[in-house]
């Protein structure tokens, strides 16, 4: 258990480390379409005692089933918001098999991204991302590793423990990016889902991770998604290449220790970030810091790595959000990183990683507004009387 002492410790390293700021405290004028859309309330009715889809186990005897690769069946992919399930697997996610985890990639031409657009800025010229200072628990400890199955089997992305307002200080939330949880319209959600925080804490070479002791790799455990929230444009418009769903790209998890005990995420890393929704449009922003773990080369997915850069705006649609964009060489596998700023001398987080450039010149990432508040309260308040 991280004493209180090492709790505050590790938040203000968090925020002695992001020398960035925002300006101003509202929201712009270039953020058309982010009133919330019916999805919030209708995902927030998804409770457990709903029907599960087929496929999904519902009973001990096909648990089991699951458990011994029933999950492999693909053919079965809950698709709709109701139908998320994610049963734990104990002993699932090795550091072997996590080292074999591939990033997701997610990218557009950079050619044509929103260049037809009148909120869409120039692209902005690569920013070196540049190695996170270990060990990450006491630099940036709310940071960590999203690993999935896919049907293209096991993939990796980035994410970050984030305030619960309906549990102060023992948030079980992680915020990450919705194609790292759902393919979006052409599939359902991904299986297996767990997060792991300070994922290689001291920053072994990828060929020693891969060997390494669990506790080296995930030196406060495994935490499985128990329940996944993403916005209904995400599960209608996204895919694998940059469009309208992108804007949209956002997700949100409840999870709980594989190896169950009393504590939460929040108590057991020692730090978590709050969400500013409706953060100012990109040109009242002074720098934001992009945080993530890249696994597509030239990267290997071992270390964590920052990018910092005053954004600028990417618009898809007059009727979508504007997203941000900075400049950052980072590649697949940073996607669904918090995307943080200070705000009055906090660390808060206003965006995630969701697209980037074929060349990896820069990131994207979505403005949160009406639609990603309404996903968060959505399963804050769907765990508020829970842990």
């Amino acid at each position: 258990m991280p004493s209180t002492r090492r709790s505050a410790a590790a938040a203000a390293a968090v925020a002695a480390l992001l020398a960035v700021s925002a300006t101003a405290c509202g929201p712009g004028d270039d953020n058309a379409g982010s009133a919330p859309s019916a999805s919030a309330a209708a995902q927030d009715k998804a409770e457990d005692g709903l029907k599960l889809p087929d496929g999904v186990p519902t009973s001990l005897d096909e648990l089991k089933k699951w458990k011994d690769g029933g999950w492999k069946d693909w053919e079965h992919w809950a698709r709709k918001a109701s139908e998320f399930a994610n049963p734990v697997i104990k002993d699932f996610w090795q550091p072997s098999r996590m080292a074999e985890a591939k990033d997701s990639p997610n990218t557009v031409t950079a050619q044509s991204a929103g260049e037809d657009q009148p909120a869409t800025d120039p692209e902005p010229p690569a920013t070196q991302a540049v190695q996170v200072s270990r060990p990450y628990h006491q630099n940036m400890a709310p940071v960590g590793k999203v690993f999935f199955d896919s049907p293209e089997g096991p993939m990796v992305c980035s994410g970050t423990v984030v305030d619960d307002p309906a549990h102060p200080g023992k948030s079980n939330l992680v915020w990450t990016a919705g194609h790292c949880v759902h393919s979006g319209k052409r599939g359902g959600w991904m299986r297996n889902i767990v997060f792991v925080p300070s994922y290689n804490d001291n920053g072994l070479p990828a060929d020693r991770a891969e060997t390494a002791a669990s506790q080296e790799v995930a030196p406060y455990g495994v935490w499985w998604a128990d329940w996944s929230q993403t916005s209904s444009q995400w599960i209608d418009e996204g895919g694998h290449t940059g469009n309208v769903g992108s804007a949209y790209d956002f997700a949100v998890l409840h999870v709980k220790p594989e190896d169950s005990g009393g504590k939460s995420l929040q108590e057991t890393v020692g730090a978590s970030v709050p969400v500013w929704f409706d953060a100012p449009p990109a040109a009242r922003v002074g720098s934001i810091g992009a945080y993530g773990y890249p696994a597509a080369p030239p990267y290997d997915g071992a270390l964590m790595f920052s990018c910092l850069d005053r954004p600028g705006r990417l618009s898809f649609s007059p009727t979508a959000p504007t997203m941000y964009r900075i400049g950052c060489t980072m590649t697949g596998g940073s996607s669904g990183g918090g995307w943080l700023v200070n705000r009055g001398g906090r660390t808060v987080l206003v965006s995630n990683t969701s697209i980037s450039s074929n060349a990896h010149t820069w990131l994207a990432g979505p403005r949160l507004g009406g639609e990603a508040k309404g996903v968060f309260d959505a399963i804050s308040r769907k765990f508020a009387a829970g842990g």
